[in-house]
C-alpha cells in the first residue's frame, strides 16, 4: 500500500495468475482518508491488452473505490513469465458534488496549474499452483498396513498381529493405542491357555483309549480260559463215564 496525499493506493502490484486463453481480472482498493472529493484516472501502456472498469471515477470523502482490472485472454506466455506493462493512477482534488460524469482530461493537466498526484503500478504474473504429487502406493507416508501373506492367501498370525497394532498406532490416540495393546495381548493369553487345555484333553482321552483297549483284551482272555477249563472238564466227564 502506498499513502499520498490525496489516495491510499493497495497493492502497488497488479498481480494475475496467468493462463493462457482466459481472461484474467485483479483489483485495486483506492481509499480517500481527506475530507475533499477526489478525482482519479487510469492510465495504462498497452491499452488494447487491459480492461479497467472504472477506468475515472470520483472517491468521496473518508471513503473507498474498487477499480477491476481484467487483462485480455494471451495465446503466448512471456518469456520467464516477465511482463514489462505499467499502469500509471492519476488523482486530483476536485470540487465537491463532482460526479464521474464531470471529469475532463483538463483535470488532470499539470501545464495548467493543477495539483496532481501520480502513482505508478507493475504488473506481476504469477504461474497457477501446481498440484501436489500424489503419494506412490506403498510408500512409507500415508500407506496401509500389510502383512506378509503365506501360500494359501491368509496372512500369518505373527503378521496379523503386526497389522493390527500397526493400524491401531496409526489411527488411534495414544491412549486407545495402549488399551488397544492391552486387548490384543490378552486376547494372545487367552488363545495359549487355550491350545494348551486343549492338549491336555487331547492326551487324556488317548490315555483313556489306551486303558479301555486293555481292558477289552483282559476280559477276552478270562473267556479262553474258561472256554478252555470247560473243554477240560467235560472231556473228563466223558472219559469217566
Amino acid at each position: 500500500m502506498t499513502t499520498g496525499d490525496l489516495l491510499s493506493i493497495e497493492p502497488l502490484e497488479l498481480k494475475f495468475l496467468f493462463e493462457l486463453k482466459k481472461q484474467i481480472s485483479c483489483s485495486l482498493i483506492l481509499s480517500n482518508k481527506t475530507d475533499s472529493y477526489i478525482a482519479f484516472k487510469v492510465k495504462t501502456t498497452n491499452p488494447k491488452k487491459y480492461c479497467v472498469r472504472p477506468n475515472t471515477g470520483v472517491v468521496m470523502p473518508q471513503s473507498a473505490c474498487d477499480v477491476i482490472v481484467t487483462m485480455q485472454a494471451q495465446k503466448d506466455a512471456p518469456a520467464d513469465m516477465q511482463c514489462k506493462d505499467k499502469f500509471l493512477l492519476q488523482s486530483v482534488k476536485v470540487d465537491d458534488g463532482t460526479t464521474a460524469k464531470d471529469i475532463t482530461a483538463e483535470m488532470f493537466n499539470k501545464e495548467v496549474g493543477h495539483v496532481v498526484e501520480e502513482c505508478k503500478l507493475r504488473v506481476v504474473y504469477v504461474s497457477p499452483t501446481q498440484p501436489p504429487s500424489p503419494v506412490p502406493e506403498g510408500s512409507e507416508e500415508g500407506s496401509s498396513p500389510r502383512g506378509s501373506v503365506s501360500d494359501n492367501g491368509n496372512a500369518s498370525g505373527a503378521d496379523s498381529a503386526a497389522v493390527a497394532r500397526a493400524f491401531v498406532e496409526r489411527h488411534e490416540g495414544p491412549e486407545k493405542s495402549a488399551e488397544a495393546k492391552a486387548l490384543i495381548s490378552r486376547l494372545a493369553e487367552e488363545k495359549n491357555n487355550a491350545i494348551q487345555q486343549n492338549n491336555k484333553l487331547r492326551q487324556e482321552l488317548d490315555l483313556l483309549r489306551r486303558e479301555s483297549n486293555k481292558s477289552r483284551g483282559g476280559v477276552s482272555m478270562v473267556i479262553v480260559i474258561l472256554i478252555g477249563l470247560l473243554g477240560i472238564i467235560m472231556g473228563y466227564l466223558m472219559k469217566k463215564n
